[in-house]
C-alpha cells in the first residue's frame, strides 16, 4: 500500500522551497487534465484548487520517483468532440504522461473511448455514469468517484424506509441522469416490489422550465420523489416547488444536493428534510480530514467543496499509481492500479481490479437550515465498497475484460 499521509504534514516555507527546488531539476511527470471549467465552475474551480494543493504537497515532499508533478489543464467546452481534441493536444503537443479529468458523463465516455483507441491510461476523476466501468469500460480507464449505481444504492435504504408507493422522478436528460434513474427504478423495485413511478420529468441540462416541470409532477400526486437535478437547475426547481407548495411535506431522496457546490447557493431556501448525498466538510471530525481541511484553508483562505476532494484525490491516486508502477508507461499503470490503495481525506480507498472502480464513498444525511444556510445533519459516511455490485454482476455488465 502506497501512503501519502505525510504530504499533509508540511514543513515551513523555507523547507518547502528547498524541497521543491531539488525536484524541479528533474524531468517532470506531466499530468494532462481536461474538464468543463467554463460551464461547471461551481464544482470545477474548487476541483482545480484541490489538484493544485496535492501537486504542491507532493512536490514539496520530494515528488514521485524523484520527479516533480506538473499539471497541464485544458477546457473541453462540455463538448465530446472538443474533449477528444483536447486530449489529443495534451498527448501530442504537451507530451503529457497520463490523462485525467472530465465532469459530465457523456464527456467522460468520449474520453474513455479515446483512451481505448489510443491505448492511453486515463483516470476518469468525476463523471458518474456506470458505463465508464461497465458497458463501455476498457482496460485503459479507471474511475475515481463513486458511480451513479453506488450513489443511488446509498439512498435506497432511506427511500425504502419512507414506505411510499407512488414515486415521482426528475432528472437532467443526459447520460448521468438517465443512468441514475434506471438504477433507482431497478433497486427500489427490488426492495419494494409494489412501488409505482407515476411521474417522470427529464429536463434539458441547464435549461429547466421549472414551473412547468413542478406542475407536471404535482398533477400526478406522488407520495415521494427522487431528484437528480443539480446546479442552477436544482435551485430553480426548489424555488418553483416551494412557491407552489409542491415540496411541502413531500419525502425526497436526492443525489448530490448535499454538496456545498449546490447546497450553499440555496441558502435559506434549502429543501429541509431531503435525504441527500453530499459533503458536510464543516462537521467531519477525522484525523485525515482535519489535516486536509487545515492545509486547504491555510492555502486558499476558503473552505473545500466536494470538487476539492475529487481533484485532490485524483492527484493522490495518480501519484500513488505512478509510484507503485515505478513508471508512467500505460501497461505498468494498468497493473499498478489493480488493487491500489490510497489514503485520502475520506479515508483509505481501493481501486478494484474487476471493473477499475474505486471505493471512494460519500456522506448521506438530511438537509436542514441553520443561520440561513443549508447544512447536512444526521449524516454518515457510506464506504463505496459497501454499495458496489457483486463480482458476478459486474461480469454480466462489463462487456470488455478489465485485464
Amino acid at each position: 500500500m502506497y501512503s501519502f499521509r505525510f504530504y499533509l504534514k508540511l514543513a515551513g516555507a523555507a523547507a518547502l522551497a528547498t524541497a521543491s527546488a531539488a525536484v524541479a531539476a528533474q524531468d517532470a511527470i506531466k499530468i494532462g487534465e481536461l474538464n468543463s471549467y467554463k460551464t461547471q465552475p461551481a464544482f470545477l474551480e474548487p476541483y482545480k484548487k484541490g489538484m493544485e494543493l496535492a501537486v504542491e504537497q507532493i512536490n514539496a515532499a520530494g515528488g514521485v520517483n524523484g520527479k516533480p508533478l506538473e499539471l497541464i489543464v485544458r477546457d473541453d467546452n462540455s463538448n465530446p468532440g472538443d474533449a477528444v481534441r483536447a486530449a489529443e493536444e495534451l498527448l501530442t503537443r504537451d507530451k503529457v504522461d497520463v490523462l485525467t479529468g472530465t465532469f459530465l458523463s457523456h464527456i467522460g465516455l468520449a474520453v474513455t473511448d479515446y483512451a481505448k483507441h489510443k491505448k492511453q491510461f486515463f483516470l476518469a476523476s468525476e463523471p458518474l455514469t456506470d458505463k465508464i466501468v461497465w458497458a463501455d469500460g476498457n482496460r485503459y480507464t479507471y474511475r475515481l468517484r463513486n458511480s451513479t449505481y453506488m450513489q443511488v444504492a446509498m439512498l435506497i435504504p432511506a427511500a425504502v424506509k419512507m414506505n411510499k408507493k407512488r414515486w415521482a422522478i426528475v432528472y437532467p436528460n443526459y447520460e448521468y441522469g438517465q443512468s441514475a434513474v434506471a438504477t433507482f427504478k431497478t433497486l427500489l423495485k427490488q426492495a419494494q416490489p409494489d412501488v409505482e413511478f407515476v411521474a417522470e420529468q427529464a429536463t434539458p441540462l441547464g435549461k429547466i422550465d421549472a414551473g412547468n416541470v413542478v406542475q407536471a409532477l404535482a398533477d400526478a400526486r406522488p407520495e415521494a420523489m427522487f431528484n437528480v437535478l443539480f446546479a442552477t437547475d436544482l435551485a430553480k426547481f426548489v424555488r418553483a416547488g416551494t412557491q407552489r407548495n409542491f415540496l411541502k411535506d413531500l419525502p425526497v431522496v436526492s443525489m448530490l444536493t448535499g454538496e456545498p457546490e449546490y447546497l450553499d447557493p440555496l441558502g435559506a431556501e434549502a429543501p429541509v428534510g431531503w435525504v441527500v448525498t453530499g459533503y458536510p466538510w464543516y462537521a467531519i471530525d477525522t484525523p485525515e480530514h482535519n489535516a486536509f481541511l487545515k492545509a486547504y484553508q491555510e492555502r486558499y483562505d476558503d473552505y473545500p467543496r466536494l470538487g476539492t476532494i475529487v481533484g485532490y484525490n485524483a492527484i493522490l491516486s495518480l501519484a500513488a499509481g505512478i509510484g507503485k508502477a515505478g513508471s508512467t508507461e500505460t501497461e505498468a499503470l494498468i497493473q499498478a492500479f489493480k488493487g491500489l490503495e490510497v489514503d485520502t481525506p475520506f479515508g483509505r480507498i481501493k481501486y478494484r481490479g474487476i471493473d477499475h472502480q474505486s471505493t471512494m464513498g460519500a456522506y448521506v444525511g438530511t438537509v436542514a437550515v441553520k443561520d440561513g444556510k443549508g447544512i447536512m445533519t444526521d449524516f454518515t459516511y457510506v464506504d463505496g465498497a459497501s454499495v458496489q455490485p457483486t463480482d458476478d454482476q459486474v461480469r454480466q455488465w462489463r462487456t470488455a475484460p478489465a485485464d
